[in-house]
């Protein structure tokens, strides 16, 4: 079973929320890194870039295949992780730590309204 810690917030396209202030940190789950396996690229946004809900914002390769990911809400990439550029396969190894792949500022504070919580992500993965 995946790992889905609990004081993270979920979205059903696999990406994980880190809410610190107005900002979110975003990455994918340690579902979605085993489904994908071997990431091998990560094609990152740059830091100013603005998106609304469900833009995608960066892009996965795998050897398996390729993965959009999408914003989960509004806002302002504020930070990308650089190291992924020369170690993508951070996101494999940490897909919760060092594999982290963007910081955005929130525009909405309501925004998390619709994001999942540990318990109902694990509910959508089992």
């Amino acid at each position: 079973m995946s790992e889905a810690p609990e004081e993270l917030f979920y979205t059903k396209e696999h990406e994980w929320l880190r809410i610190e202030g107005d900002e979110v940190v975003i990455g994918i789950t340690d579902h979605a890194q085993d489904a994908l396996t071997d990431i091998v690229y990560i094609e990152l946004p740059e830091v100013g870039d603005e998106f609304t809900e469900m833009d995608e914002f960066a892009l996965v390769e795998s050897v398996k295949s390729a993965s959009p990911i999408f914003a989960p809400m509004a806002g302002e990439i504020l930070a990308v992780n650089q190291a992924l550029e020369d170690t993508p396969e951070l996101i494999n190894q940490d897909p919760y730590g060092e594999g982290w792949i963007v910081r955005f500022k929130i525009v909405d504070s309501n925004a998390t309204e619709g994001l999942m919580s540990a318990d109902d992500y694990r509910v959508i993965i089992a």
